[in-house]
């Protein structure tokens, strides 16, 4: 049976088609999901793409988070449903409180699009098990409220647990998709839940699937084949 990945399309939504054709390239049958749908149509998981839901007004993800299909979303995911939250996805996941902590507007108030290197530091959750824990990575990244923040306590508890997922490479000056694009309290750029299941970055890998677009490279594809092995038990 072919997995079947959600892909929420909110008011501002982006990336929701480039998250679908990475899905297909993966081998999963893309779910198109609407913000006011009141069910999640049996998905076997879900993507919460990139974006500027409702026009990131209050905050980002702020009114994105209250849409109908939030609700059987968040109950799903706590009872152990995949998700994958890419840039205003990641963002929605915090105001929703599956992933904790914040985003903030890149310390340099501007909006960022470049190539990003990124080390995957958690090769064991639901969406990174096609990586190895270490291997360098480089995804596009753009966006306008990148800057992870949380307090002390929590930045200690992700990486007492090792719950953070991705960091930003910082290797002398920012230059070559070096260095911290944003701000982002010790240079992360994705976390994951307790249980693995939930996971939030800020680059979007739908966009390195293939080979002649985005970066040139396929560095995003294992995002899409680690969770289709999940749900397949390859």
């Amino acid at each position: 049976m072919t997995a079947r990945i959600g892909v929420v399309t909110f008011p501002g939504s982006l990336d929701d088609r480039d998250t679908q054709r990475a899905i297909r390239l993966a081998g999963a049958e893309p779910v198109a999901l609407w913000h006011k749908d009141k069910d999640l149509h049996q998905v076997d998981a879900v993507v919460l793409c990139g974006g500027f839901s409702y026009g990131d007004y209050l905050r980002a993800g702020a009114i994105a988070r209250f849409s109908p299909v939030m609700e059987p979303l968040i109950e799903q995911a706590k009872a152990g449903l995949p998700v994958l939250g890419i840039c205003n996805g990641f963002q929605i996941l915090t105001e929703a409180h599956l992933l904790p902590g914040g985003m903030l507007g890149n310390d340099h108030l501007h909006f960022i699009c470049r190539d990003q290197k990124l080390r995957v530091e958690n090769a064991d959750t639901a969406w990174t098990t096609d990586y190895s824990a270490g291997q360098e990575i480089n995804i596009p990244l753009k966006n306008m409220d990148g800057r992870y923040v949380a307090d002390e306590y929590t930045l200690d508890k992700l990486e007492a647990e090792g719950r953070v997922a991705f960091r930003y490479l910082v290797h002398g000056a920012a230059v070559d998709g070096y260095g911290n694009p944003n701000g982002s309290l010790r240079d992360i750029a994705g976390i994951t839940n307790e249980a693995g299941n939930v996971v939030g970055l800020m680059p979007h890998p739908e966009h390195a699937v293939e080979p002649l677009i985005g970066t040139g490279r396929t560095d995003g594809l294992p995002f899409f084949t680690s969770i289709l092995k999940k749900l397949v038990n390859v």
